[in-house]
């Protein structure tokens, strides 16, 4: 028997630097079956063109659940706040 799904769970997500601009926004309020990082990320990709390009699996994202630094591996919680951004250099 297969277990019933979850209801989509109501998640803010933000983008910075150069995915943001290749998005063409800041933040969107998503409803989501996500469960975690990893199939949130998934997710994206299928959500346009810009989302493919920047969040692909090739590119070197960093994400953050509830402002902390967190893996693919992070547990998506209904109101929870997600963001991507590109690795940071120093100079």
């Amino acid at each position: 028997m297969l277990a019933p799904e979850s209801p989509p769970m109501k998640i803010t997500i933000k983008y910075f630097a150069s995915i943001r601009e290749a998005i063409g926004q800041g933040s969107e309020l998503r409803e989501t079956s996500a469960t975690n990082l990893g199939t949130l990320r998934d997710e994206l990709l299928s959500a346009s063109p810009a989302h493919a390009g920047s969040l692909a699996r090739g590119k070197s994202v960093r994400m953050a659940l509830n402002q902390i630094m967190s893996d693919e591996s992070a547990v998506l919680v209904d109101g929870c706040e997600v963001a991507f951004f590109p690795p940071v250099t120093g100079g």
